[in-house]
């Protein structure tokens, strides 16, 4: 990256991450994780690590901080921090990357001191979703995401403005008046996008009514990122979606007709973004009209990486999303997916079993999307369920969620 590049921090950074990653080096970074005592903390900074890859960052050194709680100034101590920056100068990387989010504050604060631009997890996911969106509602989605996210760090894009000003203790001029103006064009553009969002989640309200009508049995796939379930999708509807070994392959929720025999009435299966941990909450608003489908489901088919040894973890970030967006008490069928990576001293004796999930037994499956293995199983149970839900599914009028007639 070129010195000026780094001289706009990480809001210059913003488009360079969203360029074609594939035409360019990547750029090398320090991976940073700070340890409060929380539970689940990744000292490995490895699912970071794979974040950073996914942008089209490369990873060149790691370092873990431990501390009682965030300082004010630096989130970590002034000692660490100098650390960092000699970490950085020995590895040659152009950039930090903090596996946790700054204040905006805190953000400016150790871009000053280490010379280099830095930017958090959740700048890293905003950026990757925008990277990835590929539907119109994608796009908008991300967009407001991302401008909520900006909208609290104006002042650092116009610092250079402030320089202009004069010396120590001068206020007011050109500087101040461009933020004024900044705020309020990007209050503005929030506004758009929110109402044109809201025109999208008005056409997929209809979509799904029009389901309802059709008496449709309703499964969406939910599950942590890279859990497989654009493949398990495929596999299931016999699509070509696109899948890949990666952090958030899908973005755009795809709907596809399911069969499941002559028994089972029409069945619509939808794969969502997948899930992870410390999703930015704006990210989990402006998704709502995606992350709806779940919503509306009959089942979610909460499918898991079974080869991760860090399972349990995952299982509890996606129950704490349903909590949010109001899709925890949907019923449940747990998919334990990449039967074919679990070591055969890990292979479950049996394909089919039950999963304590939030104080309850949950039936769980075992299969390979990837083999195929057990997926005439799941088939025949997602068949049970939807020609049981055809007796217990009420009629689309009297829905209170199925809105107003067309």
């Amino acid at each position: 990256m070129a010195p000026s590049a780094r001289c706009g921090g990480a809001q210059a950074h913003l488009h360079h991450l969203s360029s074609d990653v594939s035409v360019r080096t990547p750029a090398p970074v320090v991976l940073v994780g700070v340890d409060f005592g929380l539970p689940h903390f990744d000292d490995t900074l490895e699912e970071l690590g794979l974040l950073a890859q996914t942008a089209g960052l490369q990873p060149v050194a790691r370092i873990v901080a431990r501390r009682k709680a965030p300082d004010a100034a630096l989130f970590i101590g002034s000692g660490k921090a100098d650390e960092i920056r000699m970490l950085a100068e020995h590895h040659g990387a152009l950039e930090i990357l903090f596996d946790q989010a700054l204040s905006p504050a805190q953000q400016r604060n150790l871009e000053r001191h280490l010379d280099r631009p830095v930017y958090d997890r959740t700048l890293l996911i905003l950026e990757i979703f925008a990277q990835r969106a590929r539907s119109h509602e994608g796009k908008l989605q991300v967009e407001l995401a991302r401008l909520q996210y900006l909208s609290t760090r104006l002042v650092r894009r116009w610092s250079h403005l402030e320089r202009q000003t004069g010396g120590a203790g001068v206020r007011g001029g050109p500087g101040e008046k461009q933020i004024e103006l900044d705020r309020r064009m990007i209050g503005d553009t929030i506004k758009r996008t929110k109402e044109r969002l809201a025109k999208v989640k008005k056409q997929r309200g209809t979509q799904r009514r029009q389901r309802e009508r059709r008496d449709t049995f309703n499964i969406s796939l939910v599950g942590y990122t890279n859990a497989g379930k654009s493949t398990l999708f495929n596999a299931l509807v016999k699509a070509r979606t696109y899948a890949a070994d990666q952090l958030f392959a899908t973005l755009d929720t795809t709907t596809r007709q399911l069969y499941l025999g002559e028994a089972a009435r029409s069945v619509s299966l939808s794969d969502t973004v997948g899930f992870i941990r410390d999703l930015p909450h704006g990210l989990v608003d402006a998704f709502q009209a995606t992350l709806q489908e779940a919503v509306d489901a009959d089942l979610l088919l909460h499918v898991v990486d079974g080869a991760n040894d860090a399972f349990p973890e995952q299982i509890e970030q996606v129950q704490r999303v349903l909590a949010e967006i109001g899709a925890s008490d949907i019923p449940q069928l747990l998919v334990f997916n990449k039967l074919d990576a679990v070591p055969p001293e890990r292979r479950p004796a049996e394909l089919e079993d039950t999963y304590e999930l939030d104080g309850r037994q949950v039936p769980r499956l075992f299969v390979s999307a990837r083999s195929g293995e057990g997926l005439p199983a799941l088939r025949t149970a997602l068949a049970a369920r939807a020609v049981a839900g055809s007796s217990t599914k009420p009629p689309a009028p009297a829905d209170p969620l199925a809105g107003e007639p067309d």
